[in-house]
């Protein structure tokens, strides 16, 4: 499986590596020499360009999760909602059919990425706007609650197959996530300013730099912006990284070397490589892995000990045992035929 990245430097030129699944980035991340920082105070704007229901970021999330581990406080990060889904989309004429070929897609997608993906996609995503509103309000519950809440986000389309795209929907998939005040969170979707700033996100997200505008290259996803309307938008996910050294980009699918080789280019400073964790640590940090992520983060090929097995239509997902007893999603999935 080969292909080329869409890693831009700040002069505009590209650099290019093969496009990897989950057991290649492990072995790239193994193969990436720890680079140690000379000034722990070295900062990286990180700005992610992302929807929830997006194929491609959800299986990207095992290099996205790697990055900020290993950089930790030397990146910023910055998700930017690109709204997928408008609200002001034709409806599907044949919603079943429309379905059946977004689940194709999917599976395509997951034929690099190797992650899950649900059983069966109940139907396609009618709009991105709940999700991507809830994902911004919880930031206001804190970053780590924030992460946890968008990743249930992502894990209503990609492990229960029903896309959690309208207000019920959310309330429905995040509840029990521990510390999160639901009534205050589905108040700050509703709000005006949190409305605002998932309109600035799409708007952001429709204004993309020159590079990626024409951006040529082999590959599954190689990270071109997207026609939409009269206008085009960034493929997601794109990771933009802003430091001392300029700005570079790193567009749709790509091997995890490319993004801490952005790091570094943008911090124009050594930033250390891949930080492997041991299986119980990623899980009580994360509450959930997919198999990629347990293969990425840790190195293992088994998860750790009582962690919780949910079989989807490509693979597990490990959920920690306090996780398993708030989500959703086994209920469900538990009626669902294999």
């Amino acid at each position: 499986m080969t292909g080329a990245t869409g890693l831009s430097r700040p002069d505009g030129s590209a650099a290019h590596a093969g496009v990897q699944g989950a057991a290649d980035i492990a072995g790239a991340a193994a193969q990436v020499g720890v680079q140690e920082a000379t000034d722990p105070a070295t900062h990286v704007a990180v700005t992610e360009f992302t929807d929830s229901a997006c194929p491609w970021a959800w299986g990207s999330e095992p290099a996205f999760r790697l990055l900020k581990h290993s950089l930790g406080p030397r990146v910023r990060w910055r998700r930017v909602f690109g709204i997928l889904f408008d609200e002001d989309d034709d409806p599907a004429p044949d919603p079943d059919a429309e379905a059946r070929w977004y689940e194709r897609f999917i599976a395509d997608v997951a034929v690099h990425t190797r992650a899950p993906y649900a059983r069966r996609l109940r139907r396609l995503t009618r709009t991105s706007w709940p999700a991507s509103l809830a994902a911004k309000a919880s930031a206001e519950q804190g970053v780590d609650l924030a992460e946890h809440v968008l990743r249930r986000l992502r894990e209503s389309t990609f492990v229960l197959g029903t896309p959690a795209d309208s207000y019920a929907g959310v309330r429905d998939v995040v509840r029990g996530v521990p510390g999160l005040d639901l009534d205050r969170l589905l108040a700050d979707m509703a709000a005006a300013g949190t409305r605002d700033a998932v309109r600035a996100d799409r708007a952001r997200t429709r204004r993309p730099i020159a590079q990626v505008l024409d951006l040529e290259g082999p590959g599954p996803h190689p990270g071109r912006a997207k026609e939409v309307g009269d206008g085009r938008r960034y493929a997601l996910p794109t990771l933009l990284f802003d430091g001392p050294g300029g700005q570079v980009c790193v567009p749709g699918w790509q091997p995890v070397e490319s993004y801490f080789e952005a790091a570094r280019t943008a911090a124009a400073a050594p930033l250390p490589g891949p930080a492997r964790m041991p299986a119980r640590d990623a899980l009580e940090q994360w509450r959930t892995l997919t198999g990629p992520e347990l293969t990425v983060l840790t190195g293992a090929s088994q998860p750790p000990a009582g962690a919780v097995r949910l079989d989807t239509g490509n693979g597990p997902l490990w959920l920690h045992p306090d996780e398993a007893n708030t989500y959703p999603a086994i209920a469900e999935l538990s009626r669902q035929p294999g």
